[in-house]
Formats: C-alpha cells, structure tokens, sequence
C-alpha cells in the first residue's frame, strides 16, 4: 500500500461511529477462528480509532499480532502501531514504531505528521510534569517554612 493512501495522524484521531465499528466488529466475529488478515487489520484500524481505552487496547494487540505473523504486512501495521500506542498515551512505543517506519520511508508525510503529534504531546505533557513538579515543591517550601516558624516561636 503506497503511503499516500494512508490518512495523515490527525485525520486518524476521529473515531469512527459506533455503527461503523459495529460491521467491522460483525465481520471480524462472523470469520471466527478463520479471520482473514485484512478483516482482523480493518477491526483493529478501527478499534485503535475508539475513544475507549479497552478498544483502542484491542486494536494495538490485534496489529501486534498481525506485525508478528504477517511479516508482509508489516509495514502498515508500523503506522498503526504508532498511532494506537499514541492515542493509548504510550509516547515511547508510538516514537519507536514511527520511527522504524520513518528509517525506511523518510519521505512518509504521515509519519512525519505523527511524530510532530508525538513531539508536541511528549513536550507539552513535559512541561505539565514539571509544572506539577514545581507547584508540589513549592508547597512543600511554604509549609516547611510555617512549621519552622512554628518551632521557633514555641522556643
């Protein structure tokens, strides 16, 4: 599948509607134990594309097992992985899946769109920790300074 066929990083963020993923959900429960690839990679497409946690937990460990069996399939699922480890907040397991599909297709405008997403998530959750970080510190100064001024009075 050439790269331009697939959805830049941020358009792959909608979810789709429950409808949708409930015949992708159908196909994949109607070919049981024989579930082809492509309706098993549809599924998990999907499912990483949930807003709920549980599904977009699914859809990585479906295109886990696809990028483990179908080695020719590999390549798509490299995106995919990035992206639903990405939605799933697992910033270093999406950076390293982007990044191995980028070692091979430096050009791949949606892999270039999803680390510019991972970058700027891991950045802005950075600044947040650090804003925590400080805020916490600081607290803790205010309150050791009350209780030292507590104890020196009481001497």
């Amino acid at each position: 599948m050439p790269s331009d066929t697939l959805p830049y990083a941020a358009d792959a963020e909608s979810p789709l509607k429950e409808a949708e993923l409930a015949v992708l959900r159908k196909q994949y429960e109607g070919e049981g134990q024989f579930v082809g690839v492509q309706t098993k990679f549809n599924y998990a497409w999907g499912l990483i594309k949930s807003e709920k946690r549980q599904e977009q937990q699914l859809g990585v460990k479906l295109l886990t097992d696809i990028f483990r069996d179908h080695p020719e399939r590999r390549r798509e699922c490299l995106y995919y992985l990035a992206l639903g480890n990405y939605r799933l907040g697992n910033y270093a397991e999406a950076r390293r899946y982007n990044e191995a599909l980028l070692d091979n297709e430096p050009q791949n405008l949606q892999s270039q769109s999803l680390r510019t997403l991972i970058d700027d998530k891991v950045a802005k959750e950075g600044l947040l920790g650090v804003a925590i970080i400080s805020g916490v510190a600081l607290a803790a100064g205010v309150l050791g300074s009350a209780l030292w001024r507590g104890m020196v009075k009481r001497r």
